[in-house]
């Protein structure tokens, strides 16, 4: 199993900066960053929740399911 972050893609659709959204959900840069790179072993609801608030969208346009090919 494999979920893929696409943080940067909707960052970007939305003009905003890292930092920004950092800011407007209350967590520090750097577990932003984990998240975005996709290094975060989790995610707490609250998080997910304040993201798609802040970027207006839904936890799909930010997450992906991909079976990983062995």
């Amino acid at each position: 199993m494999v979920v893929v972050i696409h943080l940067d893609v909707v960052l970007a659709r939305r003009k905003m900066r890292s930092k920004e959204l950092a800011e407007a959900i209350g967590i520090t840069e750097q577990n932003l960053s984990i998240l975005k790179t996709g290094k975060a072993k989790a995610i707490r609801m609250s998080t997910l929740e304040a993201i798609c608030r802040v970027l207006e969208c839904q936890p799909g346009d930010i997450l992906e399911y991909t079976h990983q090919k062995g």
